[in-house]
C-alpha cells in the first residue's frame, strides 16, 4: 500500500517508541518522513531504516523545552521539502524512566507543561496556520485515554493534566482551521514503551485486568492509526479523541 505516496511529513519526538513506530510506519505508507529527537545518532538511524524504504528523509534536533528551538524547527522542518502535508506531534518528556523519574513532582510538572503541553500548543499552531495558508494538510497529537477519567498518583495526576489539555486544544485547534486542515488526537491506552518493559507483574496484571484485548498495546499499534488520520481515507475525520486502547472503558 502506498496511500502516502509523495506526502511530507514530519514526526516530532521519533528517535524511539511510539514516535519512531509511526515515522517507519509513514514511511512504509509511501510518506517522506522528517524524523526529530535530541540525539543525532538515534534520530540518524531512523532516518536510515526509512531511506532503506525506498523514500526521502531528514533529520532534526530540538530540544523542545527551547521556544526558540522549537521555532526553528517548524521553520526547518517546513523548508526542507518546500512545505508538509502531515505533523505528527509525539513529542513528550518521559518522568517514568532514566533520570526524569528521580525529579520532584514540581519538577516533573514544569518538564512536562512545557515539553507535553507548551510546545505542542505552539508548534501545532505555527504549522497548521502555514498548512492553512498553503490550503491544507493534517496535524496528530498525542494524548491520553485515562486523561478523561483520572489516575490515582503523582504520575496519574501529572499526565491527566497534560494530556487533557493536549487534547482540549486539538478539538479547538480543529475547529480554528478547518475545513483546509485535519486536526485530531491519539489517546493511547496501556502501551508497551520503555516503562512498560520494565512494569512489575502488578501493573502488567492490571493491564489485562483493564484492557478487554488481554494484552499491552504496542507503539506499532499506535502508529496505523496516526497513519491512516493523516491519509485520504480519513478525509472526513477532523476534531476527534481517537482511543487506541483494546477497548479498555475506565
Amino acid at each position: 500500500m502506498s496511500e502516502l505516496q509523495s506526502y511530507r511529513t514530519i514526526v516530532t519526538g521519533s528517535t524511539s517508541g511510539i514516535g519512531g513506530a509511526t515515522a517507519i510506519e509513514l514511511a512504509r505508507g509511501g510518506a517522506n518522513v522528517c524524523v526529530h529527537g535530541r540525539s543525532a545518532e538515534r534520530a540518524n538511524s531512523v532516518k536510515n531504516e526509512i531511506l532503506g524504504l525506498g523514500v526521502r528523509s531528514q533529520s532534526f534536533i530540538a530540544d523542545l523545552k527551547s521556544r526558540d528551538q522549537g521555532d526553528e524547527l517548524v521553520e526547518r522542518a517546513w523548508e526542507v521539502w518546500g512545505g508538509l502535508d502531515a505533523w505528527v506531534h509525539c513529542a513528550g518528556a518521559d518522568t517514568l524512566t532514566g533520570a526524569n523519574a528521580k525529579l520532584s513532582f514540581d519538577e516533573k510538572l514544569d518538564l512536562l507543561w512545557e515539553v507535553d503541553v507548551v510546545a505542542t500548543i505552539r508548534l501545532c499552531r505555527a504549522v497548521g496556520e502555514r498548512m492553512k495558508r498553503a490550503g491544507g494538510g493534517s496535524i496528530v497529537t498525542i494524548g491520553w485515554d485515562q486523561a478523561e477519567t483520572g489516575m490515582e498518583g503523582d504520575s496519574g495526576q501529572l499526565f491527566a493534566a497534560v494530556k487533557g489539555a493536549v487534547m482540549a486544544f486539538t478539538r479547538s485547534l480543529a475547529k480554528s482551521l478547518a475545513p483546509e486542515v485535519r486536526v485530531n488526537a491519539i489517546a493511547p491506552g496501556w502501551i508497551k514503551t520503555a516503562w512498560g518493559e520494565t512494569a512489575s507483574s502488578i501493573w502488567h496484571d492490571r493491564v489485562l485486568r483493564e484492557t478487554p484485548a488481554a494484552r499491552w498495546g504496542n507503539p506499532e499499534d499506535i502508529a496505523k492509526a496516526a497513519r491512516f488520520l493523516i491519509g485520504p481515507n480519513a478525509r472526513f475525520v477532523t476534531g476527534q479523541i481517537v482511543r487506541i486502547n483494546g477497548g479498555a472503558v475506565m
